[in-house]
């Protein structure tokens, strides 16, 4: 199962889309938003090349896989469930899981709660955080000129309404474009009256690791159904919250890696001193962070000749 294929395969009750490449130890990819399993296309050959079986889902609510019309849906429990399930659809009982963006929670936490099976975790871009003390709704930023983005994400029916209006339009932004409106309002806040997109600009031209194909594809993946399985992932945020519980305190216990850009929102938004202190204290098993310098949050797509290098490195050292 040298070559690249794809087929739709049943796991925690529903049907994800997979693509699949290699034979040997398993490896999942699990993306983030607004992506598809397709932003693992540069790792899933340099992984089968290294001896791994590479697996990228189309996450629950994305791409071709299903869409559960309940908002409850998509929790976290029910995401890292996903990813237990497709083990055993797989016919395997233990994994590394990968993870970016909103992926990435999904990898921690399915290390965090069945280190049984996730043997070992990647996270690109997001680290992981211990639980935070209050819902964490209730501590993202807003004033009387701007809210944080996921705050915006909240009411069903309004970011779907901006976003699906033009899905190629708002995918080429969000993948190419950076938070560039009224500093004053922070990185990631929505202006009061306008939208996600109001406070980025996307480049005349497109990036190199990103092609007109590449762009066609994404916007291929979301025109059937939009952006609202997407972001559902975000409308559960508190929920995730409540149902990890159990695990405050906790800390991964199985060899870990973190990737990201020095220019991604998310570390610039901690600040990357506190980000990798903070993951050193969390994840004791961290065999190494490396930040890209000069890249942006699509840190598997901007650098992926770097990645697959250290994850083949990682994976050689388990």
């Amino acid at each position: 199962m040298n070559e690249l294929t794809s087929r739709r395969i049943v796991a925690n009750g529903i049907e994800l889309y997979i693509t699949e490449q290699g034979e040997g130890p398993l490896v999942l990819f699990c993306h983030g938003f607004p992506e598809s399993g397709y932003s693992w296309r540069r790792q899933l050959p340099a992984l089968a090349a290294a001896g791994c079986h590479a697996v990228a889902p189309d996450m629950r609510g994305y791409g071709r896989s299903d869409r559960p019309p309940e908002i409850e849906a998509y929790s976290l429990t029910q995401l890292v469930g996903d990813m237990v399930g497709l083990v055993d659809a797989l016919g395997e009982t233990r994994a590394v899981i990968v993870g970016h963006d909103w992926g990435a929670p999904v990898a921690w936490h399915a290390a965090l709660m069945r280190p049984d099976i996730f043997h070992a975790v990647v996270g690109l871009s997001v680290p992981y955080r211990p639980r935070s003390r209050l819902p964490p709704t209730s501590l993202f930023f807003k004033n009387d000129k701007a809210l944080y983005y996921q705050l915006y994400f909240q009411e069903p029916g309004v970011a779907e309404a901006e976003l699906d209006a033009d899905i190629g339009k708002s995918l080429r932004t969000i993948l190419t474009a950076r938070f560039n409106g009224d500093r004053a309002l922070g990185l990631g806040m929505v202006p009061h009256g306008g939208g996600f997109l109001d406070a980025m600009t996307a480049p005349n031209a497109l990036p190199d690791w990103l092609t007109p194909d590449d762009l066609a594809r994404f916007t291929a993946d979301y025109t059937p159904h939009g952006f609202r399985g997407g972001l559902n992932w975000y409308r559960n945020i508190d929920r995730n919250w409540r149902d990890t519980a159990p695990f405050a305190g906790a800390k991964i216990a199985v060899p870990a890696l973190y990737l990201a850009g020095d220019r991604d929102i998310v570390v610039q938004t901690f600040g990357i001193e506190k980000t990798l202190a903070l993951l050193a204290d969390w994840v004791p098993h961290l065999r190494d962070a490396v930040i890209y310098q000069g890249c942006g949050h699509w840190t598997q797509q901007e650098r992926a000749a770097e990645v697959n290098e250290a994850l083949i490195k990682f994976l050689g050292g388990l």
